[in-house]
């Protein structure tokens, strides 16, 4: 470089006449020009890795705009470096795969032109084994020059061993860091959860906010209204999923997936229970969904997800499907909820020959059906003996339900027996808090369920009286 820049000096100035200004003036401009494409030819190219891994580094001395870029851009000319390009981004370093990092390896692997890698310090290149063996294979396998500006290391194929033990080292206690910040982290989530406190981001409905050094979650009233449609929506039984969706859009326009809703509709935290790393734990935040209403919306969850005696995961039950054949064309009538499941309607599907069909209302076909049994008569001998059948059938329905409720309430009092004991367990110092929320939690949950399935049992008892006394009218 020296060489070439002393020989155009030389051929530049050799023939400048000093009384000639405007032939020294031509002359001196044509050697810019030289020496600027000189400089274009030879210059060695490099790109510059700039990174942050939290806000609290951006602040604290790291800024990319303020401190790292300027500082890293001067370097790379000051040694005539060319920077073909910057990676910039901000990230956390304890992650599988780093995108926009994993982006820079292989540009630089894939431009053999690339000579030089300008990062500012050790421990914002690498802080794992995965990326130093990455940097290894870049000195390495790829000639490859890696200029750690702030820790003034420089490293290649050919480091002495001094600054391979420097490098070493600095990403031993890079990664020593991360292991802290991790402790640190799930401390301060316990804590969190302790305090009934969620540790993270809020689900949908909810929004975080901060007041000072205040942190709270709230309801987000816009989306909260969308949550409470959806659980209200669903719980009627009447829609499916995909049928959710579009009424989401048609009523709020907003375009949530399936897979969303789903989750949504799963979530405890709307019912005071948050979940974090698979377990579950109460928190301190208004609930925006009764329970009842939650249980309902899993128990009809799950009756949509059974795939048994053919019918479809999903599908509305609906009385008259599958039953009906339409006269003039021989298709089947399908049915749908409208108005959020209040009414049923049906129509030809016109499968094999389309003819104007219209919808009915599911109340006229009953009407028709009605008509046509109507005409249908019993002898007083089988009328007798069917209403002896009705009646035993009762009783026995009636005398089934007791003994489940019978079944169930003991069981809700084992339940509600172990959580005494186990409090007092706790109190004595013979089992853990952890333990002690852990299966209070489980046992808490078998309640719930146990109250649903001993509230439907009473709730059909109330009903049969008056079946009884409508097979007495008969």
């Amino acid at each position: 470089m020296t060489v070439l820049k002393n020989v155009f000096v030389n051929l530049s100035f050799r023939k400048i006449d000093l009384g000639n200004k405007k032939l020294f003036a031509t002359n001196y401009f044509t050697f810019v020009n030289i020496w600027t494409i000189i400089k274009i030819m030879t210059a060695q190219k490099c790109v510059i890795l700039a990174r942050v891994s939290t806000s609290k580094q951006e602040k604290e001395g790291l800024s990319l705009k303020d401190i790292q870029l300027p500082k890293l851009r001067r370097y790379a000319n000051e040694r005539d470096f060319e920077i073909i390009k910057e990676f910039v981004f901000s990230e956390s370093a304890d992650h599988g795969i780093r995108k926009k990092f994993n982006e820079m390896i292989s540009f630089v692997k894939r431009n053999s032109d690339i000579k030089y890698i300008v990062a500012f310090r050790v421990d914002r290149f690498t802080r794992n084994n995965y990326d130093y063996c990455l940097a290894d294979s870049l000195m390495k396998e790829h000639d490859k020059e890696i200029h750690f500006v702030d820790d003034r290391l420089i490293l290649n194929k050919n480091s002495i061993g001094t600054d391979i033990l420097s490098w070493d080292m600095k990403v031993f206690l890079g990664k020593q860091m991360i292991n802290r910040l991790r402790e640190d982290g799930i401390k301060s989530a316990q804590t969190k959860l302790d305090n009934l406190e969620c540790p993270g981001k809020a689900p949908y409905g909810y929004k975080n906010i901060a007041e000072g050094k205040r942190k709270d979650i709230i309801f987000d009233d816009f989306k909260a209204q969308v949550v409470k449609f959806m659980f209200e929506t669903y719980s009627v039984g009447a829609i499916s999923l995909l049928g959710l969706m579009r009424k989401i859009k048609e009523e709020f326009g907003v375009d949530l997936g399936k897979s969303q809703i789903d989750a949504i509709l799963k979530n405890k935290f709307y019912i005071g229970t948050m979940t974090y790393k698979g377990k579950e734990y109460p928190h301190r935040y208004e609930h925006m969904i009764p329970e009842d209403l939650f249980y309902q919306v899993q128990s009809i969850k799950s009756a949509n997800g059974q795939k048994n005696k053919g019918v479809k995961s999903g599908i509305v039950p609906l009385i008259y499907r599958g039953l009906i054949k339409c006269a003039e064309c021989g298709s089947s009538i399908s049915g749908e909820k409208k108005k959020g499941g209040k009414y049923t309607y049906y129509k030809c599907t016109e499968h094999y020959k389309k003819h104007g069909a219209k919808y009915i209302s599911e109340e006229k076909i009953t009407k028709q059906i009605l008509e046509l049994y109507s005409q249908i008569k019993i002898e007083d001998e089988e009328l007798r003996e069917l209403k002896k059948i009705l009646k035993e059938a009762n009783q026995t329905k009636r005398d089934h339900g007791e003994a489940e409720l019978s079944i169930y309430q003991a069981e809700y009092t084992k339940y509600k027996k172990r959580l005494a004991v186990m409090y007092e367990d706790k109190l004595d110092g013979i089992i853990s808090n952890e333990d002690y929320r852990t299966r209070s939690r489980d046992y808490e949950e078998k309640q719930k369920a146990l109250e649903l399935k001993m509230q439907k049992l009473r709730e059909a008892d109330q009903a049969l009286p008056q079946e009884k006394e409508l097979i007495d009218k008969k």
